[in-house]
């Protein structure tokens, strides 16, 4: 099938097409996958690239209550049979796709956005083109607020972001640690606990099911971190999301190690930190979630976590050179601690909001 450059095409004519990445050939996914592949590459060269057929994958991935609405830019006219699409997905590039994710039955005033133009097809509309239909998409499913991420290594996110209204809502530091540079004493000094310790350290790449109820409740405790303006309700954690995350980790080639301090008095996880590793990005490890019970602050269970969980990296995750991390700037204690571990200053990220007024029926309309 012969496509006609988006260039070519009259200006400010861009065709924005649903995409539904469950039901499409697999060589259309590949195409979005490769896009967001190019995508990261283009902002952090120095990473370990993405691979895009594990992006493809993590195109289809969705909670148990939880749905999404794709659209994508192709270079060239949108196919109308199966034939023509698998013909198109071929030969055809994406060089735009967006996403909106949303919950069924918590936060049903807010979504969350997702937008990626091709580093060699920016400044054309495609950019505002993809956040025209993911705002309809928002109204369509009654959601008031939006919330999306942008990085300092992208200033033109930061500008769109600033373009359609939305505020910046929670800044966010990250950080990166390298394994290398690691102050060994300091990890054993962290680890020493006192006499009588109630605590033991449990570690799993997946939450055995007697402790999925316990891991659910800890998980919760992530309700208490700093939220800044964004304007969004507590989430509730259920086994279910838990085992729904483990088969989106598992097709998307990482692996999580989550530990856990648990009162053996009562069974209880007070605390808990979790990182993925992906073998296929040896390099890189991602540090997720840190928190601690507020009825068990102050007892070293943070410290001790983290730097559990280094020495845990470096005997499980061979290559690993560097971890790395967000905080929010107004998160202190966290910061503090990674801090002393030797975490630097990376880059920023920041979650906007954009609020979005309530669609009102037409005269006529129903």
């Amino acid at each position: 099938m012969t496509t006609t450059p988006l260039q070519t095409r009259p200006p400010g004519e861009v065709s924005v097409t649903p995409f539904d990445p469950r039901g499409a050939p697999a060589e259309q996914r590949l195409a979005v996958g490769t896009l967001l592949a190019a995508a990261y590459a283009y902002a952090l060269p120095d990473d370990p690239p993405l691979l895009p057929h594990r992006e493809a994958i993590g195109l289809t991935h969705l909670g148990p209550d939880e749905r999404a609405d794709h659209f994508v830019i192709w270079d060239g006219p949108q196919a109308q049979n199966s034939e023509e699409q698998s013909s198109q997905a071929q030969n055809s590039q994406v060089l735009g796709w967006a996403s909106l994710s949303y919950d069924l039955k918590q936060n049903t005033h807010a979504a969350h956005a997702r937008a990626v133009v091709h580093p060699e097809h920016r400044h054309r509309g495609l950019g505002q083109a993809l956040g025209r239909a993911l705002k309809d998409a928002a109204q369509r499913e009654g959601r008031r607020v939006v919330t999306f991420g942008t990085s300092s290594t992208s200033l033109d996110g930061e500008r769109f972001a600033a373009a359609l209204g939305a505020e910046p809502a929670l800044p966010m530091r990250q950080s990166r640690l390298d394994l290398g540079a690691l102050d060994a004493g300091l990890l054993r000094a962290w680890q020493v606990r006192p006499q009588g310790d109630p605590y033991r350290l449990r570690v799993w790449r997946q939450v055995p099911d007697d402790f999925l109820l316990r891991a659910a409740d800890m998980i919760m405790v992530m309700n208490t971190a700093p939220r800044g303006d964004l304007e969004v309700d507590d989430w509730t954690v259920t086994p279910e999301m838990i085992r729904a995350w483990d088969t989106m980790i598992e097709e998307g080639g990482e692996v999580r190690f989550f530990m856990a301090a648990e009162d053996i008095r009562s069974g209880q996880l007070d605390g808990y930190t979790e990182v993925f590793w992906s073998p296929e990005r040896a390099a890189l490890v991602y540090q997720g979630a840190t928190a601690v019970r507020p009825s068990a602050r102050g007892l070293g269970l943070g410290k001790w976590l983290k730097a559990a969980m280094l020495e845990h990296v470096l005997a499980r995750c061979p290559g690993a050179r560097w971890i790395r991390t967000s905080n929010a700037h107004v998160n202190e204690a966290m910061l503090g601690i990674n801090v002393a571990l030797g975490f630097t200053p990376w880059q920023t990220f920041t979650e906007w909001q954009l609020k979005l007024a309530e669609e009102r029926p037409s005269p006529g309309r129903s």
